[in-house]
């Protein structure tokens, strides 16, 4: 299988849906903004069936410091994350910041809510010490670029965090991720679910200190650190 050189010289592994396949950051938004409403309800199952939220939980209470959540969605993350840090989270549907406003004022968290695109992160290089993002690399239109704004704003020796679900590591569920790609990217607002996380992560030039594999071999806990 080819590689894939990218405009910053990197390689990685393509992914099956191809770039030029992708929907663009303003159809993104618009549908999220759309289910902003009802997101919640659709990722219930999943979130405390199928466990991600314990998932969730355990890898972000590493994080520390002044800490930056990428495409925090509804807030759902912000619970997880330890209390009395200087969290700010970006997202790129106002809708969806509207309802995290909402969750974050509910429950008497103070977060900085701000509208922003992954791929391109308005803050200095190194501004935060840990850096999280879960289930969102699959969605992002250029995930190496959302990935290398991460490894930018997060300082020299900072964190990481990454909850993302790919390829699965059963065969028979590999090949039906396979054989549902298009019909899945196109029903779930551009979400690749057979990409590979940690060679996306590693091609980005992140250093991986600890990844673990959960859910039928779908879900990749990952912490990392810039290199």
């Amino acid at each position: 299988m080819k590689t894939i050189t990218t405009s910053e010289g990197k390689t990685c592994k393509p992914q099956r849906i191809p770039y030029n396949a992708k929907l663009t950051a303003p159809q993104i938004q618009n549908a999220y903004d759309k289910i902003a409403d009802q997101y919640e309800k659709k990722v219930w199952f999943d979130q405390h069936i199928l466990g991600v939220a314990r998932l969730k939980k355990n890898l972000l209470s590493k994080a520390k410091g002044k800490i930056l959540e990428v495409a925090c969605g509804t807030g759902s993350n912000i619970p997880f994350l330890p209390v009395g840090n200087d969290i700010t989270a970006v997202d790129l549907s106002p809708k969806m910041l509207e309802v995290a406003h909402e969750n974050a004022t509910k429950n008497g968290l103070n977060v900085n809510f701000v509208v922003m695109d992954a791929e391109k992160l308005e803050f200095p290089d190194g501004s935060f010490d840990t850096v999280v993002s879960t289930l969102s690399t699959c969605t992002f239109p250029n995930p190496l670029k959302a990935l290398d704004e991460m490894k930018r704003v997060c300082r020299p020796n900072g964190l990481i965090l990454l909850l993302e679900h790919g390829h699965s590591s059963i065969p028979w569920l590999a090949n039906y991720q396979d054989r549902h790609e298009y019909q899945h990217y196109e029903n779930h607002a551009g979400c690749r679910w057979n990409q590979n996380p940690l060679d996306l992560v590693q091609s980005a030039g992140i250093k991986v200190l600890k990844s673990k594999r959960n859910i039928l071999g779908m879900f990749h806990s990952i912490e990392a650190t810039p290199l």
